[in-house]
């Protein structure tokens, strides 16, 4: 089987990684891929955003599986014209991707069926938007209601902090055509946890729960980010609670997606905060989680090759879906400046000495030049390990961390604590 993964960041790296694993797998591309991703996967220069070209591209290489990475092609409309074609591909068509593509809408389709989520009210033009900031109290959430790569939430602790938020979207551009529409939301509290499910359409599975952390910096200071660690699994998550979310969150929302009548196998992220009042939703991803991928893959003892494409054929429930007991931990390191601008080109020393101490290096903003790894995002590896405890899980992993080097990195060094109890 010939397999196509789309994208070039941590997450593709992880999703080829695992499916490197798989016995059926005999050949697997990557569009565009990264420098990490070389060994296990022939790169390809077709932009992640051409669905065109990928699907040209597949047609020629006559693939049996394309895995779709991040957000972008789905809410475009890959799936849609894949289809169209005759591919097989993982992922939802357009309409199902407005589950992350609109925060507007997926808020109107929890209220439709009794998902519970905060409360909020959307803006279409800037002074009702001003005008909401200063009738309300802080703390404001002002979110961008289109993709903003992880970065179109925004926590503000005093008006002033809310008002220039909303003129940074909607006024200023900061998020194109992302912030034109905002959603001012109730600012919730407690902790909050990621889980990643396979859906086929009738039926789903699964993943091992795990947490995020966003803020760039420790103690969950500094603007959000793309990611910038990740644990699993998520010690407070009793069953209990874990079927309260299962009934209230989950159930409902397939039972949903069902109703509205998208069509196709995908994976839901859900983003959940555990409130005094229960669980509530914060948001929908219609694709796997970065970095959350980095921690709950290396943890699945499956086949994931076999899960993807039974799922697009429709026969989930014929396959093994185990996860490992053990834990898994992700830290980033992060290129000087980031989430804003950085340099890119930096010599990445270390990779080889860290692989040796036990871990896993997947490469998110990476690339080769004379030979050479250097940086060339703002998140440009995750480093991870798999141990019998979380605790042990993050010691091999911070040890990697230690050791990998380049000009201006920087990380965390609190990943994974909420999580030390």
């Amino acid at each position: 089987m010939k397999v196509l993964v789309i994208g070039s960041g941590g997450r593709e790296h992880t999703i080829a990684w695992k499916i490197d694993q798989s016995e059926k797998v005999d050949k697997i591309y990557a569009a565009p891929g990264n420098a990490g991703m070389k060994d296990i996967a022939e790169c390809v220069p077709v932009d992640a955003e051409d669905k065109h070209a990928l699907a040209r591209f597949a047609l020629e290489k006559e693939i049996d599986l394309t895995v779709v990475g991040p957000e972008g092609p789905l809410v475009s409309g890959i799936v849609d014209l894949f289809n169209e074609k005759g591919l097989r591909i993982f992922g939802f068509g357009s309409k199902g991707a407005l589950l992350e593509g609109s925060k507007v809408w997926a808020k109107q389709f929890m209220g439709r069926y009794r998902i519970p989520t905060g409360g909020f009210t959307a803006f279409d033009e800037h002074c009702f938007a001003q005008e909401a900031i200063d009738d309300g109290s802080p703390p404001f959430v002002i979110k961008a209601d289109g993709l903003a790569a992880g970065k179109g939430v925004i926590i503000c602790n005093s008006h002033a902090e809310a008002r220039d938020a909303v003129d940074r979207m909607m006024k200023r551009s900061d998020f194109g055509k992302a912030g034109q529409r905002i959603i001012i939301e109730e600012y919730l509290e407690g902790p909050e946890i990621s889980i990643l499910a396979v859906f086929d359409g009738k039926d789903y599975r699964l993943f091992v729960p795990s947490q995020d952390h966003k803020r760039a910096f420790d103690n969950d200071e500094g603007p959000n980010t793309g990611g910038m660690g990740a644990y699993a699994p998520v010690p407070f998550l009793d069953h209990e609670l874990s079927e309260k979310i299962r009934i209230e969150i989950i159930e409902r929302t397939f039972n949903g997606i069902q109703q509205e009548k998208i069509k196709g196998a995908g994976l839901v992220y859900f983003g959940i905060i555990l409130t005094e009042a229960g669980p509530k939703v914060l948001e929908y991803n219609c694709r796997f989680g970065d970095p959350e991928t980095q921690v709950i893959l290396p943890l699945f003892n499956g086949d994931l090759f076999e899960v993807l494409y039974e799922a697009v054929m429709q026969n989930l429930d014929t396959v093994d879906f185990e996860n490992s007991t053990d834990s898994c931990a992700c830290v980033v390191i992060a290129s000087g400046g980031y989430p804003g601008e950085y340099k890119k080109g930096y010599e990445i020393s270390g990779l080889k000495e860290a692989d040796d101490r036990g871990c896993i290096i997947f490469h998110a903003g990476t690339a080769i030049d004379k030979g050479r790894t250097v940086t060339a995002g703002g998140r440009v590896l995750g480093v991870t390990a798999v141990a019998r405890t979380l605790e042990d899980a993050l010691n091999k992993t911070y040890n990697g961390v230690e050791i990998i080097k380049f000009k201006d990195c920087f990380s965390r060094t609190d990943i994974g604590k909420k999580g030390l109890i």
